[in-house]
């Protein structure tokens, strides 16, 4: 398989894959992503629709970023803007619909395993370079600016969403914080030794 095509699949595969993990982290019902809580934080003070407020806030975030480095918009952010909300709400609706009534253990779990795949599946389109979501455009434009490695710029534009989003009004959960701490560094470890040589096949064994 030539290199194209594997950034190809491990994009599409990616974000498909980020999209059922969310799915899992909103049936853990232990509160909302960070950029979530901004996005709701924001949206109590404003007389609109959550929908046409989120779609707006991506439109400014995908505009801002086309002026800094266009490079980041590509086939990830689309299938992100029109084909990511439809796996979410599917993979939500078919965990309640086949654990109506979960234990906190099992939402615990639900949480961490969907967490631990999340970061893998955002890694693969990541490193694949054919676009990526607004929001994680930012710690990663921030890391190639030099401002921080990846995992600290991460860690940092997450939790600047969580205490901005918190003061705003919306609710924080340990799902919240969890994410933040982690997500950064987990996705920065799948990048160095598992996306990289996903993308360029043997050659990565030999750099």
């Amino acid at each position: 398989m030539s290199e194209k095509a594997r950034r190809i699949l491990m994009t599409v595969s990616g974000v498909l894959i980020a999209g059922f993990c969310v799915g899992m982290f909103n049936f853990s019902a232990f509160g909302m992503d960070p950029f979530q809580v901004l996005a709701h934080g924001i949206w109590k003070h404003l007389p609109i629709g959550f929908g046409t407020f989120y779609l707006l806030l991506n439109l400014v975030m995908l505009i801002f970023i086309f002026f800094i480095d266009k490079h980041k918009i590509g086939l990830g952010t689309l299938i992100n803007i029109f084909l990511l909300g439809y796996v979410v709400e599917f993979s939500s609706l078919l965990f309640q619909t086949l654990i109506p009534e979960p234990s906190i253990v099992l939402k615990a779990v639900f949480l961490l395993v969907g967490l631990f795949i999340l970061c893998f599946a955002s890694s693969l389109y990541y490193v694949a370079d054919m676009g990526v979501s607004t929001y994680d455009a930012v710690a990663l434009l921030m890391s190639e600016k030099k401002v921080a490695k990846f995992q600290y710029c991460r860690i940092g534009t997450d939790l600047i969403c969580t205490a901005v989003g918190y003061f705003l009004g919306a609710t924080v959960g340990v799902g919240t914080l969890v994410t933040a701490f982690f997500m950064g560094p987990v996705i920065a470890f799948f990048n160095k030794h598992v996306s990289t040589g996903l993308r360029y096949g043997k050659r990565a064994q030999h750099s």
